[in-house]
């Protein structure tokens, strides 16, 4: 599939994919994909970022190659390593076959030649992720890399300047085509800037109250119109105080699934007492929010929506008639 011509284009084709993004974002997929340079992700956990490499390997139909980061990762795991028991039955049938007629130096130099070729090889995500591909350069994505030691930054320089993997026992792999490269951190620590200075950088913010009612229209359509505006409101509140982990957007999404499942048509105290777990991850969050600071929020978000005209007529009510729900 070609790569989309326009910011407005690139916006469509992540919409394709039930990704709604802002501009600035739309912006930066379309300059990554046009300039060919890597995407850096920047932003809290569960604002969307893995999300954006899934969405285009999947409008673009290009194959998603996926490294997970994590402390301790290493060449052998990310780039490649060599099959050493493959090789070591080659050198035992060639010393076999020695055996039998003799071994002259070309033919030492010849299999020294071979067990270091390709086909010894075992290809890891970044060595992958080179190769040619009938359907057009994969998608490379590089997620957490704040998760991963410093040293394994240095691994990436090459690869991410020129597309291309030194390898010291069989020389320079390149790419003939430059795979789409998507790079993600949490900021759990500060990213080198010889990584930046590589990459096309952006911020992912949490989404304001309106973008992220339509996200939920887009990934929860089983949620009543009335409880996901209340369901934002709830989450927009939250974000504005001090909790050890705000909700993201997917927790948002779980949270309104999860309401739903439960045929709730609008949030009620007892309610968000049951499921704020699908909400918020660390206990001492739910212990703070959990009672009568829920029922506050509540009211306060009821009051706001009424001004807006968007208050829900269900309000504090539950109902399990299936044919109840409505986007």
């Amino acid at each position: 599939m070609t790569l989309p011509t326009s910011v407005d284009e690139t916006a469509s084709r992540l919409a394709e994919g039930d990704y709604v993004a802002e501009r600035s974002l739309a912006t930066a997929v379309f300059l990554t994909l046009r300039m060919r340079r890597p995407l850096f992700l920047e932003g809290e956990a569960g604002v969307g970022k893995t999300e954006v490499a899934k969405v285009l390997a999947n409008v673009l139909g290009r194959r998603l190659i996926r490294l997970q980061c994590y402390e301790g990762l290493d060449v052998a795991s990310a780039v490649y390593e060599w099959n050493y028991p493959r090789q070591m039955i080659r050198i035992r049938l060639a010393e076999a076959a020695g055996q039998e007629r003799g071994t002259p130096a070309d033919a030492i130099g010849a299999l020294e030649d071979d067990i270091f070729s390709r086909r010894f090889l075992i290809e890891r995500p970044l060595l992958d992720a080179l190769n040619p591909d009938p359907a057009g350069a994969p998608v490379l994505l590089i997620d957490e890399l704040d998760r991963a030691d410093e040293p394994f930054e240095a691994y990436l320089l090459e690869l991410l300047a020129d597309f291309q993997i030194t390898i010291p026992e069989l020389g320079t792999i390149a790419a003939d085509e430059p795979p789409v490269v998507v790079i993600t951190s949490n900021r759990t620590r500060e990213i080198h800037d010889a990584i930046k200075r590589r990459c096309y950088y952006h911020w992912v913010d949490y989404p304001d109250a309106t973008r992220e009612l339509e996200i939920l229209r887009v990934r929860a359509p089983g949620a009543a119109e009335a409880l996901s505006r209340e369901v934002v409101a709830f989450v927009q509140s939250l974000r504005a105080m001090d909790l050890f982990k705000a909700p993201g957007v997917a927790e948002t999404i779980d949270w309104a699934e999860a309401l739903t499942q439960l045929d709730v048509l609008a949030l009620s105290p007892d309610v968000v007492n049951d499921t704020l777990g699908s909400l918020l991850k660390y206990q001492d969050d739910i212990a703070r929010i959990r009672g009568s600071e829920a029922a506050g929020i509540i009211e306060q978000i009821r009051r706001e929506l009424h001004k807006e005209g968007g208050a829900s007529p269900l309000a504090g009510r539950t109902d399990s008639r299936k044919n109840g729900r409505g986007r």
